[in-house]
């Protein structure tokens, strides 16, 4: 029952109780019921119409209107995560990829090895400090707290959100159901599926780009193709992918699976978890 049918109960069920009563006392009643009785009783009948009836009527607004309440703070929590979540993304993430890039410009500059090994380790900084602050904003749009509210947005849709992100356009093949995975299990996904997104836009000259998930239950696999320039040797074991290690490091933290596979034409990023990997 809705929170406006329930006052409009509240308001007729008195009135039509009363008026029914009256009508029965004054018709059928009346050589049974003195007139002095029946002005006694209507007040009763009032009463006990108040503590049966209304009394619940009045649980049940109360409870809608507390789900009401709940809602909108839901709601407004919600929207405040995701404000502050915005707030980093263009202000100190944005900040430090455009910092990574004027590294990478000085370093080649710069022949001295000491030098170039200086501008690494900087780059690794640089790197590191991105993923934790990346990692922040997942948790502000994925809560973590048991007692947070479940966040309303799909896997699917955050990965949409993702590739808009990272300047790619892939198709999303997704039937993994969100109940299956946990929140830190998404937000780690999602953190994966960015990593290789925007990999995939720096160094593989893709036209073509499709991530899909299939899998039920505790064992599901993750996709993320691409139609590029693909791979002549392992990605992971290159000095400069900082953003592949971090990813690595997430996949093998949550004991995934993760391999990087040369296709045809183009390269695949593989994320796994079997239903034993717990």
């Amino acid at each position: 029952m809705s929170y406006k049918q329930i006052k409009w109960m509240i308001i007729i069920l008195p009135t039509l109780a009363v008026g029914l009563w009256e009508y029965m006392r004054h018709t059928f009643l009346m050589p049974y019921i003195s007139m002095d009785a029946g002005n006694i009783l209507s007040p009763i009948f009032v009463f006990l119409i108040s503590i049966t009836l209304l009394s619940r009527l009045f649980r049940l607004l109360e409870h809608v209107q507390e789900e009401l309440n709940k809602e909108r703070a839901e709601k407004a929590s919600v929207q405040a995560r995701d404000l502050i979540a915005r707030e980093l993304h263009d202000g100190i993430a944005q900040s430090l990829f455009l910092l990574s890039v004027k590294i990478d410009k000085a370093e080649s500059g710069k022949s001295s090895l000491s030098e170039q090994e200086r501008f690494r380790d900087i780059r690794k900084t640089v790197h590191e400090v991105n993923r934790y602050v990346r990692q922040s904003i997942a948790n502000l749009r994925f809560p973590s707290a048991i007692h947070e509210p479940v966040y309303e947005d799909t896997m699917k849709s955050r990965i949409e959100h993702t590739a808009k992100e990272t300047l790619v356009s892939p198709r999303i093949e997704w039937s993994i159901p969100d109940t299956v995975l946990s929140t830190k299990e998404k937000v780690e996904l999602l953190a994966c599926i960015r990593e290789a997104l925007m990999n995939i836009h720096k160094h593989a000259q893709a036209t073509q780009v499709a991530v899909s998930g299939q899998g039920e239950g505790q064992s599901w696999q993750v996709h993320i193709d691409d139609n590029g320039k693909g791979i002549t040797q392992n990605p992971f074991d290159l000095s400069d992918r900082y953003g592949l290690r971090i990813m690595k490091e997430r996949a093998e933290e949550l004991q995934w699976g993760i391999k990087i596979i040369a296709l045809e034409r183009g390269s695949r990023i593989e994320i796994n978890k079997e239903a034993d990997s717990l």
